[in-house]
């Protein structure tokens, strides 16, 4: 199979917060992998841009430790490493001040395609907008990249879109949420769309429901702070199950256009009808301790973040409704959390019975159709179908799966699925907004999300405690359970 890739102009790319955290384990890696796989061309320029005093052949010696680290043994070539490492760049920079700003502009070229990555906080992005104008260095045509969050609640996130379009115009602003990236994602898209098999069924006469589970084995470590202040509805469910569910949801675009996609999204968004308190769980894990001498405590959530009368939820579960024509009465039920039993993201959509069964309708083994779209790990997707079981004594119906694994399926390319991020920012260098967040979008989000907050804020209950590698709180299981339906196993 050949791969067709959309060549890049040259570009200058400026990673704000280039010596952070995200920068380290995801952005000079995932660059670094692009140029190896022949994706940046000779021409371009990385400029990492950061408060940290340093020069280039110290930024250079960092740059390299972070692919020693978070780069595979298959693309870790000498020789490749050293020809990136040519096209890096420094600038100490000062994002509050004066500072470093003559020095980044005289870098930059005025033919190359401009793109700024604000890898930093939410705080920063007005005094690097308006620095950015200030000193002549965005052009009309450039682009920025900015990571969530996009606010706290509808108020901060409408302030942030005014501060962000005071000096940018919307179609230069890419708002990146990463799973939006990932390879099974987009081919959700592909499946729904580019087949007829599945697009006919998909809708509440056939669908019984959806489920969306993103669940995380790490608990908060040193994001303690942050997440306190944030926990799971504001850091997960706005944001990355709110994408999933329009993907799942949504009307056939008129074109796989950037904005044809995105209204699309919107109008889901738009359609959600509020959330009861009743249709909400939330939980806090649990310590874990040592089982044998190899093993050392796990904290719970109220020792991770230092505060052990906090009210804020790593587990989030909810039953929500989409109001259309498509979806009516169809639950879609979200689950995230951490500490859970294993790490695995996936949607699965269950369809209904049908509508009259000719074989013996007391036998147990009889299973809903399924589709499992798997995100994480081992990126595929999963059909559950019954058959019968081989072998005489009569008509036995046995569910099987027919299995797609990327990596068994398409091969050598299977096994060399590029990260989110790495799909991402060469979306921004190419002008694509397709699998970007925009303004109306994330003000919409939480238009929905603000209320269900508010309501359990002002109840003022504690989340209910779970075991650390279990699949979450009891209640979860009856949120399913009084609907007579039941949550899928959370396993790799």
């Amino acid at each position: 199979m050949v791969s067709r890739v959309i060549p890049v102009d040259p570009f200058d790319l400026v990673v704000f917060g280039a010596t952070g955290d995200l920068a380290s384990r995801k952005i000079l890696p995932g660059l670094y992998r692009r140029w190896f796989a022949g994706q940046i061309p000779e021409g371009a320029r990385i400029i990492g841009a950061a408060r940290t005093e340093m020069d280039r052949p110290a930024f250079l010696d960092f740059a390299r430790k972070q692919i020693d680290e978070h780069v595979g043994a298959t693309k870790h070539d000498p020789a490749q490493i050293a020809a990136f490492l040519d096209i890096l760049d420094y600038v100490p920079i000062d994002a509050m001040g004066e500072a470093g700003w003559e020095e980044l502009r005289l870098k930059l070229r005025p033919e190359a395609i401009r793109a700024f990555y604000f890898s930093v906080g939410p705080a920063l992005f007005g005094a690097l907008a308006t620095r950015l104008h200030a000193h002549g260095i965005a052009t009309p045509e450039a682009r920025i990249v900015v990571e969530k969050p996009f606010g706290r609640d509808l108020a901060s996130a409408r302030a942030l879109n005014a501060t962000l379009a005071a000096h940018f115009d919307e179609a230069q602003i890419y708002r990146i949420d990463h799973y939006l990236g990932k390879e099974t994602v987009q081919n959700l898209m592909a499946v729904r769309f580019a087949n007829i098999l599945f697009e006919p069924l998909w809708n509440a006469q056939f669908v019984d429901h959806v489920q969306i589970t993103v669940a995380e084995t790490v608990g908060v470590g040193g994001r303690g702070a942050y997440y306190d202040r944030s926990g799971a509805m504001r850091d997960m469910v706005q944001n990355h199950l709110m994408q999933l569910l329009c993907l799942i949801a949504m009307e056939p675009p008129y074109h796989f256009d950037p904005d044809a996609v995105r209204d699309e999204k919107l109008k889901v968004i738009r359609a959600l009808q509020p959330v009861p308190q009743t249709d909400i769980v939330r939980g806090q894990y649990l310590g874990q301790r040592a089982k044998g001498a190899c093993d050392t405590d796990q904290p719970g959530y109220l020792e991770d973040v230092g505060d052990a009368e906090s009210r804020t939820e790593s587990y989030v579960a909810l039953k929500a409704y989409v109001a259309n024509w498509r979806w009516k009465g169809t639950p879609f039920y979200l689950r995230t959390g951490k500490r859970l039993r294993a790490r695995t993201s996936e949607i699965a959509i269950t369809f209904k019975e049908p509508p009259h069964s000719i074989f013996d309708e007391a036998d147990e083994s009889w299973r809903e159709n399924v589709l499992v779209i798997r995100l994480q790990p081992n990126e595929g997707m999963n059909l559950k179908m019954m058959i019968k079981e081989p072998g005489p004594g009569g008509m036995r119906l046995v569910q099987v799966p027919l299995d797609m694994s990327f990596a068994e399926a398409l091969g050598e390319e299977g096994t060399d699925i590029p990260d989110a991020y790495e799909r991402l920012i060469m979306d921004v260098i190419r002008g694509n907004q397709t699998l970007f967040m925009r303004g109306d979008e994330v003000e919409a989000a939480w238009a929905w999300t603000d209320p269900i907050i508010a309501g359990f804020e002002a109840r003022g209950d504690k989340p209910q405690p779970y075991d650390a590698g279990s699949s979450g709180p009891e209640d979860a299981l009856m949120l399913m359970h009084r609907d007579g339906r039941r949550w899928r196993e959370i396993r790799e």
